[in-house]
């Protein structure tokens, strides 16, 4: 039975501020641990109104200080807008100060446009040397080698679990070649997830983090007490998945009673494809849907956002999806291995 994590992207409603959606996010992370989910990752946008993570590191400094157990992470962090240094002068940080708790998930995208990039004093060219730069920070985070001048301080010797985290067969990959977790983006790019799943399974090659392939897959679970409501709440995410194509990204609009209203058919098309592996609905339907998800893709790890527009309606879903998993964790017992009970590696 694979673990359930959190993806929270911080996401700022409309009618709120950004102090807002961090308060929730640390709110969110606190009951995430008390239902049991494995992590809860935080994500790097720039330049993007309705996503208050941007500064990251800060973030997951701030939710880990206001918890206990649960890994808090990045999800990821993209390496080309940074130097490997400062990223494992950062993340050093973190696990010095959160012994066993820090996840370092890195991404090859910018996330954000190519001003912000610009702003942000970096090359655009600058992912075309993400596997160097990988490598740079790994051992950066490794033990202290012989002759070695420059050193992360904290950092060196700490060796905060790696992972590469994509939406194509690039980071399925280098993954596998690095022998390091991989976490596939298919909660808004899933078209190649089974593609990128083979390559990194059939490609992989251990290494001193991991003996095995371990994969994680995103989802989205919109969760409530009937398929009614839960419909009426996804709204919210295809509204903005929406307005990402008209060239809009605003505040996280609240949900509407009627989604066909508000997209036109090619629209519709474009976001439904995007939103592909999302799981709406009651317990039960999310139960029936998850069960599939997991039967289809082996993953070991589902990494789970919910851009929910209420924040009590998010725990809500969140509180749901925990008490699915029970049961999806009581099946599996009770049938063998069931469904998604692949190898899970070494990995923290």
């Amino acid at each position: 039975m694979p673990n359930f994590s959190v993806l929270d992207l911080a996401p700022v409603s409309e009618g709120a501020t950004p102090a807002d959606a961090l308060h929730n996010s640390l709110d969110l992370a606190q009951h995430a641990e008390r239902w049991g989910y494995r992590r809860f990752w935080v994500a790097e946008h720039h330049n993007m109104i309705g996503i208050a993570s941007a500064a990251t590191a800060v973030v997951i400094g701030y939710i880990a200080g206001g918890t206990k157990t649960i890994r808090i992470g990045s999800g990821g962090i993209m390496l080309p807008n940074h130097s490997p240094l400062v990223i494992a002068e950062q993340f050093g940080t973190l696990e010095s100060l959160y012994p066993g708790r820090i996840d370092l998930g890195l991404g090859r995208a910018p996330g954000t446009d190519q001003r912000t990039v610009r702003a942000l004093r970096r090359d655009p060219a600058a992912a075309d040397t993400f596997p160097q730069d990988v490598l740079e920070l790994q051992a950066l985070l490794g033990p202290l080698q012989p002759g070695q001048v420059v050193r992360a301080v904290p950092g060196t010797g700490l060796d905060v679990p790696l992972w590469i985290l994509g939406s194509s067969l690039f980071g399925a990959q280098l993954a596998a070649m690095l022998g390091l977790p991989y976490g596939f983006a298919s909660h808004f790019a899933p078209e190649a997830l089974m593609d990128a799943l083979a390559v990194y399974r059939e490609r992989f090659e251990p290494s001193a983090q991991l003996d095995k392939p371990y994969a994680m897959v995103g989802a989205n679970v919109f969760a409530a007490e009937t398929d009614a409501e839960a419909r009426r709440l996804f709204t919210s995410a295809q509204q903005r998945f929406t307005d990402m194509f008209r060239g809009t990204r605003g505040l996280l609009p609240p949900p509407i009673d009627d989604i066909e209203t508000y997209w036109t058919p090619a629209e519709k098309v474009q976001a439904s494809r995007m939103l592909a592996c999302s799981f709406v609905g009651s317990p039960e339907t999310i139960r029936q849907g998850l069960e599939r998800f997991l039967a289809e893709t082996q993953a070991d790890e589902v990494m789970v956002s919910a851009m929910i527009y209420d924040h009590q309606a998010r725990l809500r879903s969140y509180e749901i999806l925990a008490d699915v998993t029970k049961q999806l964790q009581t099946t599996a017992q009770a049938g063998g291995r069931g469904p998604g009970a692949a190898a899970a590696g070494t990995t923290a």
